[in-house]
């Protein structure tokens, strides 16, 4: 997943991208969980952990609730926390 989107600027590099499977990709580009630049840890949107569905919302979703996020060793392929940062904004406001 793009961190920052071509459309705003967002450029094909290590550091702008995070690896996603299809659900929590599209959940981040959606603005469904955010990533804290700093802390890396995950928040999903308040009207989704209040949400009542079945386990796949349950487990796929609202449990990665202030769950931390793998990064690599090596800083040159860590996502941007700039990055992060653009994006948490957005989330914000979406929340």
């Amino acid at each position: 997943a793009h961190i920052k989107p071509d459309s705003q600027g967002g450029e094909p590099v290590v550091a702008n991208g995070l690896a996603l499977c299809k659900i929590h990709h599209t959940a981040f580009d959606t603005g469904v969980l955010g990533i804290h630049p700093s802390s890396l840890r995950i928040k999903v949107r308040e009207d989704v952990l209040q949400e009542v569905d079945g386990p796949m919302l349950k487990h796929g979703l609202q449990a990665m609730e202030n769950q931390s996020i793998w990064t690599p060793r090596s800083a040159a392929h860590r996502p941007s926390e700039s990055m992060l940062e653009w994006k948490w904004r957005r989330f914000e406001q979406a929340v």
